[in-house]
């Protein structure tokens, strides 16, 4: 965690915010803060600076107060983010780590290979992917949420959603065959569609070729998507 986080949703009043408890655990156990020490906080979906800690008490959780904040969140990727749902237990990394690189687009879809019961985890509870999300921000000094969506039905979203997202932007669907090579360090916005596990199917290939998605591949390799993610989204927009 390289910054507290604060949500306007836990003020305790002017210029007031309680920290949650993973926030209080990291404060104590990590920093190591004491009563008075100055931390570097943001507010989320604003700005920067530093605070000035205040430890809980019988009464009231630890928080931070006297906000001076100046600084602005990094600038985001000029990308959308189109993503097979993976597995839960790999959902959770890959959506810190695209959060930290600085995604502020997603699209969470279904996918043929793409097994039904991924929707019924916990992890898609809203306050499972926001915590996840909020965690890649911290890491990365970012306070801009993403934008996320759950889809459901893959046809819907590529006949009727995708055509729109495209508009005035490159469109890169990451497929291993009858691909080339991925571009680097692009120079426009894009949309990137991540396969799941078991790739796309040929039918779900023909539906993304034909709104104008062009299929690219990084090698011989085959890579899980937690690790494709960084690969890609650095080799397209280099820091």
């Amino acid at each position: 965690m390289n910054l507290i986080l604060l949500d306007p949703e836990n003020t305790l009043g002017t210029d007031r915010y309680a920290l949650t408890d993973r926030q209080q655990t990291h404060v104590s156990k990590v920093i190591k803060a004491q009563q008075g020490d100055v931390l570097r906080v943001g507010v989320l979906n604003g700005k920067i600076g530093e605070g000035i800690y205040e430890p809980p008490s019988d009464h009231q959780p630890g928080y931070i107060h006297s906000l001076n904040l100046s600084l602005s969140a990094p600038e985001p990727l000029p990308i959308i983010l189109v993503m097979a749902l993976p597995r839960p237990n790999m959902l959770k990394r890959t959506l810190q780590n695209i959060t930290a690189m600085g995604v502020k687009e997603l699209y969470l879809i279904h996918s043929a290979k793409v097994e039904k019961s991924y929707w019924q985890s916990p992890v898609l509870q809203t306050d499972s992917i926001n915590e996840c999300l909020m965690q890649g921000l911290e890491q990365a000094k970012d306070t801009l949420m993403p934008k996320w969506s759950l889809i459901p039905r893959f046809r819907p979203f590529v006949e009727d959603q995708l055509p729109d997202l495209l508009e005035n932007k490159m469109g890169l669907l990451a497929h291993p065959y009858l691909a080339k090579p991925c571009p680097i360090n692009i120079q426009e916005p894009c949309v990137l569609a991540l396969k799941p596990e078991g790739g796309w199917n040929e039918f779900e290939v023909s539906k993304w070729l034909e709104v104008g998605m062009e299929s690219v591949h990084l090698g011989e390799r085959i890579l899980k998507v937690e690790t494709v993610v960084p690969v890609l989204l650095s080799r397209l927009y280099p820091a």
